[in-house]
């Protein structure tokens, strides 16, 4: 098994942290990770990919091990946070490569992909939304009205999202067997947005989610015209963004491959084997070794 290695690089005056492993010459996976995790919830599928692939998996601004400038230090947005992996993904000098995304990995990774499309071998969205479809109800409906309208009428509701309780939502939520998903996961998570000054970075992210709507008819432009191959593996109990969301690649991506599995919203912790089967499967199908 290759060894992962723990780096860090300097974007722009920010230290981003990313896990990285396996052949530099490999063809490279780049996967970006949603919240409230950080590269952290790849740990078990980045040495099932390194024998193979080149894979790095950074932390976004604000979360995991990389800086978490306060918010009258940096202004955070999804456009921001992409802007960085760009910048670090331009460091590491990786001309090509495969993006995998989860939750806000997608809406970073789309920008990084509209960006650079030369460089997009292919697209892996597991529980990364595109499409308005994904989008369930119940749990949208505060964030919209919080982009919409910041402020105390609004606030409370999308704060509960920083509790142990729902980040914990987030993680046995939907899933067969919670006793599956360790614990560690959701302490983790919990650990690091507790951090001083870092509830006001998630809100407002909160509040530029919005702003990622607009995108989605430029990625499916994207979609149609570039014909870059697309797994959607996705987690069909997902309550965040519901199954819908996996079967509208198949409407622009040529060949869309889609595969719903009986989890919930953070696959790789009860179905690692599965995700990294339909993965392992499809890279080796679409990517040139």
């Amino acid at each position: 098994m290759r060894s992962v290695h723990h780096r860090t690089a300097t974007v722009d005056g920010h230290r981003i942290f990313y896990r990285e492993a396996g052949p530099a010459d490999a063809p490279a996976i780049v996967l970006l990770h949603g919240y409230p995790t950080s590269s952290y919830m790849f740990r078990e599928l980045i040495p099932l990919l390194a024998d193979d692939y080149h894979v790095i998996a950074p932390d976004h601004l604000g979360f995991g091990h990389s800086d978490a400038p306060l918010v009258d230090e940096f202004t955070y947005t999804f456009d921001a946070l992409a802007e960085l992996t760009s910048g670090l993904l331009d460091q590491l000098g990786l001309e090509r490569y495969a993006l995998y995304v989860q939750d806000y990995g997608a809406p970073i990774g789309w920008r990084v992909a509209l960006k650079h499309p030369e460089r997009i071998s292919a697209l892996v969205t597991q529980n990364g939304n595109g499409y308005e479809d994904g989008f369930v109800e119940s749990f949208w409906t505060d964030v919209w009205a919080y982009g919409a309208h910041p402020g105390p009428g609004t606030e409370p509701a999308v704060r509960t999202a920083l509790s142990v309780d729902a980040i914990r939502w987030q993680y046995v939520h939907g899933v067969p067997d919670p006793s599956t998903v360790s614990p560690d996961t959701w302490e983790h998570d919990f650990a690091l947005v507790s951090r001083e000054g870092n509830d006001k970075v998630q809100l407002a992210l909160f509040r530029d989610y919005r702003n990622n709507r607009p995108l989605y008819p430029l990625l499916h432009e994207f979609l149609r015209t570039s014909e870059v191959p697309v797994l959607a593996v996705w987690g069909r109990n997902d309550e965040i963004f519901g199954p819908a969301g996996a079967r509208a690649f198949a409407r622009d991506a040529k060949d869309a491959e889609v595969h719903l599995v009986n989890g919930g919203h953070f696959l790789l912790e009860s179905h690692l084997d599965v995700v990294a089967g339909y993965l392992r499967g499809f890279l080796g199908r679409v990517l040139d070794k």
